[in-house]
């Protein structure tokens, strides 16, 4: 599932993790049932999986609303700590 289709490409994981974070889900518990089911991952891996990929240039080229909206979430989150 790490297969990359060009040298600046995200592989299909990667892909796959931006596509899970940018949807709505009604429940976290959902959330959490489909990056074990669709992801195979725990939902531990996927949240530091998906954090480096904020940072990613290619993660931004890939899903630019995704990647600035939690971007703008976890520099919220820094900021009240």
């Amino acid at each position: 599932m790490t297969e990359r289709t060009g040298q600046d490409d995200l592989s299909e994981r990667e892909r796959a993790i931006l596509a899970v974070a940018g949807r709505s889900w009604p429940t976290v518990g959902a959330k959490e049932r489909a990056i074990r089911e669709q992801l195979g991952i725990s939902p531990h891996l996927y949240y530091q999986l998906l954090n480096a990929l904020l940072d990613d240039p290619r993660a931004l080229a890939h899903a630019p609303a995704t990647v600035n909206r939690l971007r703008r979430l976890r520099e919220a989150r820094r900021a009240n700590r």
